[in-house]
């Protein structure tokens, strides 16, 4: 019998290369200490997923076979521990990914010998294995969706070499590192501060994942980005705020820190997020009035206007290719229900925006489509809505600077450690 940790890893490549869809948020929940190496395992095998089948395909007798999803998880995992787990012994790589193949939901029985075969071959030269799958163009492990999204990070920070495109690429393969806020109390040991970021905390070297903590609500994970556009700078009173897109909590959080004493609404259409973020913020001590709706018809039908607006909105999530390898090899096919529902929730916000008030829109995307398009889109349409500096010029691209200020918070992604983000903010004349 396999492992928990490859089970949970075969599990996951099933639902994203079977089924098309996103690797669960807790896939590896209950894996307790194996949860590290389901985590290393399933990550090498998304990233590298393009190269392990290149790497396969010639060593079959008849490379023009198609070749059943079973046995391609098996020797995947079975690859991945070989090529870039030293810490793995040759004998639980190739059984564990053997017995893989013989069960009977994650593999393909009559397939037992060929990756029994295949791997025990590889194991002879763990070194060789290696190389031979890091010398296979990069290019394998990125499908068309991640090619345009590259480009689309790039393009606003004026023109690039196909080195950039490369080097950040590489540098999206690098597991993220996780970036925290304190809540309350006193720090747990092992987070210290991050220098060009304040407020931020991030895990010092060989320090533990401080889940004690986070579990106690004495602080929250959030990533650089979203902690940097939060950052903004704010003139006048905030009595009502909106966040209209709001689970899973970490901005509504943030909002009502940075403006205490305000009226938070937070939004979330889905019932069970929305149980979810009212346990959540009553955890953290976060008064909040929230509401279980749909975003767009809320705003379309309710009465009162907001000084501060957050519209965090649906996306493609291409900007989140770091923490979600797996995003290459889902489908993409709903861009245009998510433009024009990104369109809706921006004209429906817009009338909710008091006189004088601030409306942050952002999405955790590169597509130009999903930012720069609908902030042509608004300049046009409102008049009344300008454009607020609210950011450091140095999250935004050089054109759009002004005085030192932006109001486009876009980050150079080779630069800048985080997710990637791209938004805009508006202030109502």
């Amino acid at each position: 019998m396999p492992t928990p940790a490859r089970i949970h890893v075969a599990h996951a490549l099933h639902e994203v290369f079977g089924e098309g869809g996103r690797v669960p948020d807790i896939w590896d929940r209950d894996l307790g200490e194996d949860a590290a190496l389901a985590q290393a395992l399933l990550g090498l095998c998304l990233r590298r997923w393009g190269r392990i089948q290149a790497w396969v395909t010639p060593q079959l007798k008849d490379p023009t076979r198609g070749v059943p999803l079973g046995t391609r998880v098996a020797l995947a995992i079975g690859l991945a521990q070989l090529a870039w787990l030293p810490g793995v012994s040759d004998h639980a790589a190739v059984n564990e990914a053997v017995e893989l193949a013989g069960t009977q939901d994650l593999g393909f029985a009559p397939h037992k010998g060929l990756v029994n075969a295949l791997l025990r071959r590889a194991a002879k030269d763990r070194g060789a294995l290696a190389a031979e799958l890091e010398a296979l163009s990069a290019a394998l492990d990125r499908s068309p969706s991640v090619e345009r999204a590259l480009q689309a990070a790039l393009t606003p920070h004026g023109a690039f070499l196909a080195a950039d495109l490369e080097a950040l690429w590489s540098k999206l393969q690098q597991p993220p590192r996780p970036a925290f806020r304190l809540l309350k109390g006193d720090l747990p040991e092992g987070l210290v501060s991050d220098p060009d970021l304040p407020g931020c905390l991030r895990l010092a070297e060989g320090a533990p994942f401080p889940r004690p903590w986070l579990e106690s609500a004495g602080g929250m994970v959030q990533d650089r980005s979203s902690q940097a556009l939060l950052a903004y700078a704010r003139e006048g009173p905030v009595t009502r705020i909106l966040d209209a897109c709001a689970a899973p909590g970490g901005k509504s959080t943030a909002l009502s820190l940075r403006h205490p004493g305000a009226l938070l609404t937070a939004l979330e259409v889905h019932p069970k997020r929305a149980a979810r973020l009212r346990q959540t913020l009553q955890q953290r001590g976060i008064e909040a009035h929230v509401i279980e709706a749909d975003a767009a018809q809320w705003l379309e039908t309710a009465a009162g206007t907001f000084d501060l607006i957050l519209l965090d909105a649906p996306c493609s999530g291409s900007g989140t290719l770091q923490k979600h390898p797996e995003w290459p090899w889902i489908a993409h096919d709903d861009q245009p229900r998510l433009t024009g529902l990104q369109h809706r929730l921006l004209a429906a916000a817009a009338e909710r925006l008091a006189p004088g008030g601030l409306m942050i829109y952002a999405v955790c995307s590169w597509l130009p489509e999903e930012g720069e398009a609908h902030r042509a889109w608004l300049a046009q349409a409102r008049p009344d809505l300008v454009p607020a500096p609210v950011w450091p010029g140095a999250l935004g691209a050089e054109v759009d600077a002004q005085d030192g200020l932006t109001a486009c918070f876009r980050p150079h992604p080779l630069r800048w450690e985080g997710e990637g983000f791209q938004g805009f903010a508006v202030r109502k004349a």
